[in-house]
């Protein structure tokens, strides 16, 4: 396992970040448990949660996962472990969420974390990202803006002086962003920067083999910005095992029981760019996943992938993804999928 440093910050994260969101619905607390025993073993010491875990999101089980990972946390040393937890924002639903009081706001902020840190069970969240933006954005699986989305948001100056007093309490050691546009990370970025607030650490967005949009204007950011990407669903939701190939249904796996969850993959050309993908793994000798898992992996721009599992076996597979190597024949034959079929989640 290796470990980066954090763009500006002093946060050495573990190449492959464990994400947490089947815990409390697909997965229970002891198997939770010893996932990050596992993940453990194997030198990850990063750990990615958020208030509104699990999914698919319901009132019943709204807090599980940082509960469930609150109590793994107790008696073990808080310093060896870099958590990192998402407040929920605005105009997705989840009345149950804090009552329904998203805004990004002074009010908002102090009450999401003081009750992610009480379910948590720690003083401290080490990094602390905002789970959508404040304000509209195509996002989930939407590409294109419409300005008829548009809604009233809390000013990124405001959002960023709320952050600025939970870290100044010590709650929060970094701010980073999610789901997030090049327009918007250069916002809080620039805000940051004239106002002496705390500039964001990190932008957690969706990349993978069947989205690669992060590389056409956010990687410049990263580049220019030292911002790096936590990349989530590098497995399009498993669509890049394989398991849902000709139109398959897994007894137990996340789509075949919450199809609705997954309709930003559902578009017409995602099976046909991963029966390719598939080939090419097979000829170079890899498992799908395996060799998604090492595309994201090595992205220059990439601080941390961020893997999830519903069994030990599946986890150790992706774990093991750090050892592999993509020769530059797969990484071409890659290349020559994306240009047949670019993005296709989009």
């Amino acid at each position: 396992m290796r470990y980066t440093r954090l763009g500006k910050s002093d946060l050495d994260v573990s190449e492959i970040c464990l994400g947490t969101m089947t815990w409390g619905q697909q997965n229970s607390e002891a198997e939770a448990h010893a996932q990050l025993d596992y993940a453990m073993s194997r030198g990850i010491n990063f750990i990615d949660a958020a208030e509104m875990y699990p999914v698919p999101p319901r009132a019943e089980t709204q807090g599980s996962t940082e509960r469930i990972l609150g109590s793994w946390l107790r008696g073990r040393p808080r310093d060896k472990v870099i958590v990192a937890t998402k407040i929920t924002g605005p105009g997705r639903g989840f009345g149950w969420v804090r009552e329904g009081r998203h805004a990004i706001d002074r009010t908002s902020v102090t009450a999401a974390i003081d009750g992610s840190l009480s379910r948590l069970g720690t003083d401290y969240v080490d990094l602390y990202q905002i789970h959508w933006p404040d304000r509209y954005v195509p996002a989930f699986g939407k590409s294109h803006y419409d300005p008829a989305g548009e809604r009233a948001t809390v000013p990124i100056e405001e959002q960023l002086a709320a952050f600025a007093e939970v870290i100044k309490a010590g709650k929060v050691r970094y701010l980073g962003l999610s789901n997030e546009t090049p327009w918007g990370v250069m916002q809080f970025i620039q805000a940051a920067d004239r106002l002496g607030l705390p500039r964001v650490a990190s932008i957690q967005n969706a990349y993978s083999l069947v989205n690669r949009t992060f590389e056409a204007g956010l990687s410049e950011v990263t580049r220019h910005e030292h911002v790096p990407l936590l990349a989530y669903s590098p497995l399009a939701f498993g669509h890049l095992t394989g398991k849902y190939l000709g139109g398959a249904t897994p007894d137990g796996a996340r789509l075949t029981l919450f199809p609705a969850f997954g309709q930003r993959y559902q578009k017409p050309c995602v099976q046909p760019a991963v029966a390719v993908y598939a080939r090419i793994a097979e000829e170079a000798g890899l498992s799908l996943a395996s060799m998604a898992l090492a595309f994201v992996r090595t992205r220059w721009f990439c601080g941390s992938t961020i893997i999830g599992a519903t069994t030990l076996s599946q986890l150790a597979e992706n774990i093991d993804s750090v050892d592999v190597v993509l020769d530059e024949a797969t990484l071409a034959a890659i290349d020559a999928v994306q240009l047949q079929y670019p993005n296709p989640v989009l």
